[in-house]
């Protein structure tokens, strides 16, 4: 039983709690555990605190671990956390406009020095291309084959990480010549959206407000955060951007970027693109702002969005 039991906590709060003996054993030993974090075995069914200090945001297990006659059980209950702070909100000021493919449907965008690599989506048409940002020029154009939807892409150690939709696998090409050297596949996470490094290992969105970290060599899954605000959960989490430190997500639909602490899953900051849609071309097939590229220039990403004819330099200022 938790004392006080409220809807959602924050790293701030402390949870009291302590076990309901319904049946009336007599209890030897309980610890609990809450995420990474395991208290202290106590001797006796008494109450316990449980600071949430540094516990990751979103839907948590609280489990026990009882011994109670001799025998051994295991019970749960789920708390979720939100983060303590309001994110702070960002605009955007136009520095300059680039031409952008119209026909690429963005799925991932991502700078090594002073080339744009993109990854462009839907079945039959996807691909990996080397751009010239400046111009909009494909200097090369890697087809990806006809049953795969391309998604997002990151570039680590001179190699190229492609996600693709809903087949569970991705994809990885050498950077220099763009060809594929292998294929990996998801383990626990639904989709692949957008993807992003930290000069170590891999971030990975589904779809969903989960962001899982990949291992650079093995691909496997090994840890997830949720995406939190101080209110709700952020779901639908798509293209990635590594920008010093935090993980720059773009929300699908939103015409915004939340800007995610990698550690616990708390949004920080959000980047209002409101009205940078309606700079481009309209056409039927106009979608949504799908592209976040950051080249180390201090508050500067590029962006764009799925059949944009423009590709957007922009400064980002707090409002």
């Amino acid at each position: 039983m938790i004392q006080d039991e409220k809807k959602s906590y924050t790293t701030q709060d402390a949870i009291q709690v302590t076990l309901q003996n319904k049946k009336n054993k007599t209890i030897e030993s309980v610890s609990y555990s809450l995420g990474d974090n395991t208290t202290d075995i106590s001797v006796e069914n008494t109450t316990q605190t449980i600071p949430l200090t540094n516990q990751k945001m979103g839907i948590q297990s609280l489990k026990a671990s009882i011994t109670a006659e001799g025998e051994s059980y295991t019970i749960s209950k789920e708390i979720t956390i939100t983060a303590l702070e309001t994110p702070k909100i960002y605009g955007y000021n136009i520095l300059e406009t680039y031409p952008h493919d119209i026909n690429a449907f963005t799925q991932g965008l991502e700078f090594k020095n002073d080339t744009l690599y993109e990854s462009t989506g839907q079945r039959g048409k996807s691909s990996l291309r080397k751009t010239s940002y400046q111009t909009g020029e494909v200097l090369k154009n890697v087809t990806v084959p006809n049953q795969f939807f391309a998604e997002g892409i990151t570039i680590l150690n001179d190699k190229i990480y492609q996600l693709t939709w809903q087949r569970n696998t991705g994809f990885v090409y050498d950077l220099a010549s763009m060809e594929k050297s292998s294929s990996f596949v998801y383990g626990e996470s639904k989709e692949g959206w957008g993807l992003c490094n930290d000069g170590e290992k891999l971030f990975k969105s589904d779809g969903t407000e989960k962001i899982w970290t990949l291992d650079p060599d093995t691909l496997a899954e090994k840890d997830h955060i949720q995406i939190y605000t101080n209110k709700s959960k952020i779901p639908r989490v798509n293209e990635l951007e590594w920008v010093d430190g935090k993980i720059y997500a773009n929300i699908w639909k939103q015409d915004a970027i939340a800007i995610v602490n990698p550690n616990s899953g708390a949004v920080e900051g959000v980047i209002n693109l409101k009205g940078l849609q309606e700079k481009v071309t309209q056409h039927e097939t106009l979608d949504v702002l799908n592209g976040i590229a950051y080249k180390g220039e201090p508050n500067i990403l590029y962006v764009t969005g799925k059949h944009w004819d423009k590709l957007f330099k922009i400064e980002v200022v707090e409002e």
